[in-house]
């Protein structure tokens, strides 16, 4: 695969069907989009694009903001700071 010291980039096409189920598993909450980048290996831009273009949330003008669980602990703990 290295063609004079460079790697040859494979270029991946995929179907419609298979965008439209990536983006119906991540709105039914079965997997985040970390975890289908890794069992599906794609980008999480390409996920986030997916989404964006096929989404029931792009039609009602929400942007997908997706925290990862440390982040939501912080900010749990957080809020419980305040309320002391």
């Amino acid at each position: 695969m290295l063609k004079s010291e460079k790697r040859i980039k494979r270029q991946r096409r995929f179907s419609e069907d298979f965008k439209l189920k990536i983006v119906q598993e991540y709105e039914s909450g079965q997997s985040s989009v970390c975890e289908m980048e890794r069992i599906y290996d794609i980008g999480n831009a390409t996920i986030y694009s997916w989404i964006y273009k096929y989404s029931n949330y792009n039609k009602k003008s929400i942007q997908v903001v997706e925290m990862k669980n440390s982040q939501s602990e912080k900010i749990k703990l957080l809020e419980a700071r305040v309320k002391d």
